[in-house]
């Protein structure tokens, strides 16, 4: 038998070397860990933590036509999900129209093709929006989406200030990760801006902006860099809503983040850990901010979809059980649990339904939830949280030297070292040295024979006669003056008087598309260009 110790790296994932033990020598006096519920959050945002409200089981979902989606919304809710999470398709992401050229064969596939107000409807039918929280996951046309979504509340008889939810609208990930865009940097930051304004006044239940490690890190950045360049984004984003007029108490508790949670057990928890840390002393001592809530980092995890590998596709289910521990264990407030079959297709009910089950036998079976941060004073997570915050405001303290997260981005800062990290992940696998059971080591040749979800074509035609009827039958000249309205907005630069957010709300009630939001913006701002690698 193999030496299971040879190439061995005592390391993280991140490169933090490991000590072979750990003892009271190398942690902070309990007085700076904190409690639970108090500053700097350390130990969690709430003093009870899981007792008083068990995390939201959020599980993301979306394919085919708008109809698909809201049968398998209605299916999670019966099966024990506690809060809707959207998943749209490619066309959508990009804004796109599902008869647009550069949507065919694309509609449906990734996720629900959403291109009007009316799909928007089809897919919450019977949902009522008072009683639920949603998550959506869009970025660069998250004005739009989230106009439909307050429209069809307003059908249902419920106000913006009652929508409650989270609305991704994260575009500096985009651009350093995702690369789903549509304008440029700044550009797409003052939709944002106009966004954060009319949501603060209008919305008060509503988080406008969940700022996203989880796709920095699919990107192949380590948590490090994850943890680093997430607080930068929201340092961002608190600093763009100062400009913009705004009381950084009035908007920063209605701030949410959403985190990767990858195959390093310790290093996930700690990375939580020192997350809330580092955004509590931020918002207090950077910004100034007096309310409490402003202080506390309240995240959505998702288990890494990076992780799970087509072959021997049943060791997905533990690598998202492990996942999943790391992220109660570090004090998430929602979590997705992704399914074993992912590496192959969207999830089908079954393996939908046992990502689920693995959050529930957490929550009711283990006991883990009793306790409020049960790995608090451990040497070892103590230690390991430390560095993790160390190493984290190295990052931050560069974005800053270079002008702030913006500027970095334009000149490809962030884009270049995650780039360099997946090349030297990449390397360690291949070498053996980073070990993938079922991949480069414990392989087989047994086929992956699983159950798969297939996505129909009639979904495409369904959604291109739905859109084109659309344009024939609504009211011609409402949507031409709604569109007229939006130029002038985009070419204004007063939140309050030439608000893109309120001008694509009227566009929606006139029954414009997707498509015709979306490609005025590339009239009026023009297209990105990923400067990382010119």
């Amino acid at each position: 038998m193999a030496d299971s110790t040879k190439n061995r790296r005592y390391e993280t994932m991140s490169g933090i070397p490991l000590q072979n033990h750990y003892g009271p020598q190398d942690v902070r006096p309990y007085a700076e860990i904190g409690e639970p519920g108090q500053f700097p959050y350390t130990r969690g945002v709430h003093e009870t933590m899981y007792r008083g409200k068990l995390w939201t089981m959020r599980m993301f979902a979306g394919f085919g036509t708008p109809e698909d989606t809201n049968r398998r919304f209605h299916f999670l809710l019966k099966e024990g999900q506690t809060g809707l999470s959207t998943a749209f398709d490619m066309p959508t992401l990009m804004g796109h129209d599902p008869d647009s050229d550069r949507s065919l064969g694309e509609v449906g596939r990734e996720g629900v093709n959403v291109a009007s107000v009316e799909d928007m409807e089809r897919l919450f039918h019977g949902i009522p929006l008072a009683e639920v929280t949603t998550s959506m996951t869009i970025n660069a046309p998250a004005v739009y989406l989230l106009a439909c979504y307050i429209v069809v509340g307003e059908r249902q008889g419920v106000s913006p200030s009652q929508l409650r939810g989270t609305l991704q609208n994260d575009m500096l990930k985009e651009y350093i990760a995702q690369k789903e865009w549509i304008s440029p940097i700044r550009p797409a930051i003052r939709i944002m801006r106009d966004m954060l304004w009319y949501c603060t006044k209008e919305m008060p239940l509503w988080n406008t902006i969940s700022i996203s490690g989880y796709h920095i890190r699919e990107a192949g950045a380590t948590a490090v860099q994850e943890l680093a360049f997430t607080l930068a984004d929201g340092i961002g984003y608190v600093q763009l809503g100062l400009d913009a007029g705004l009381d950084v108490d009035s908007f920063a508790p209605r701030l949410s983040f959403f985190f990767d949670v990858h195959n390093d057990f310790f290093e996930e928890i700690a990375k939580f850990r020192a997350a809330r840390r580092i955004w509590a002393k931020v918002m207090r001592e950077r910004f100034g901010a007096k309310n409490p809530r402003s202080w506390i980092l309240r995240t959505h995890a998702q288990t890494a979809g990076v992780s799970l590998m087509a072959q021997q596709p049943l060791n997905n289910v533990v690598r998202t059980t492990v996942q999943a521990l790391a992220a109660v264990l570090g004090g998430t407030q929602s979590l997705h649990t992704n399914s074993y079959d992912e590496t192959y297709a969207l999830p089908t009910e079954d393996a939908a339904t046992l990502a689920l089950r693995t959050q529930q036998v957490i929550a009711e079976e283990t006991g883990i939830p009793a306790v409020a941060d049960p790995l608090g004073g451990s040497y070892f997570v103590e230690k390991l949280t430390d560095e993790m915050e160390e190493r984290a405001m190295t990052y931050i303290r560069k974005i800053d030297e270079l002008g702030g997260i913006v500027r970095a981005v334009e000149e490809g800062y962030p884009q270049r070292e995650i780039a360099n990290s997946a090349y030297q992940f990449q390397r360690a696998v291949d070498a053996g040295e980073r070990v993938i059971v079922g991949v480069n080591r414990y392989a087989s040749s047994d086929g992956n024979k699983i159950p798969t979800l297939k996505i129909d074509a009639q979904v495409e035609k369904t959604q291109i006669e739905r859109i084109i009827s659309l344009r024939q039958q609504r009211d011609a000249e409402a949507a031409k003056g709604a569109l007229q309205e939006l130029r002038r907005a985009c070419r204004g630069n007063d939140p309050a008087n030439d608000n893109i957010m309120v001008a694509v709300l009227q566009a929606v009630r006139a029954h414009v598309t997707l498509g015709e939001v979306c490609n005025l913006f590339r009239e009026e701002f023009g297209e990105h260009h990923d400067p990382a690698f010119l």
